[in-house]
């Protein structure tokens, strides 16, 4: 029971920011490496376009954090490794989707 809800105190103010930032396009100053850039650096950038992106991306590794706790409580073996799966397969998507194209560029 302690996972669970060690999970879901983690996943929960994921889930809630990343449905802010989803929703309004506000809280580029959470997003590493942009918080940090130049004026010139960010003034090259979409932030509206980047900051709904990583909301989306936020809300579905908090979702993946709170499904965590369905292994707290029923102790399944073989969830880590399609936990896991699922975590990196997201988090390469979103690198190699973020990465391309120039998709945030203005």
């Amino acid at each position: 029971m302690l996972g669970l809800i060690i999970c879901l105190a983690i996943a929960v103010p994921m889930i809630v920011l990343g449905i802010f930032m989803a929703a309004t396009g506000k809280g580029s100053f959470l997003i590493a490496g942009y918080n940090t850039a130049s004026k010139e650096k960010k003034a090259q950038y979409d932030e509206k376009a980047l900051t709904k992106f990583a909301g989306k991306l936020l809300v579905v590794l908090g979702a993946l954090t709170a499904i965590t706790g369905i292994e707290a409580l029923h102790n399944l073996g073989w969830f880590w490794i399609v936990w896991s799966a699922l975590f990196l397969g997201v988090t390469v998507f979103a690198l190699v989707y973020a990465n391309t194209k120039n998709r945030f560029k203005k």
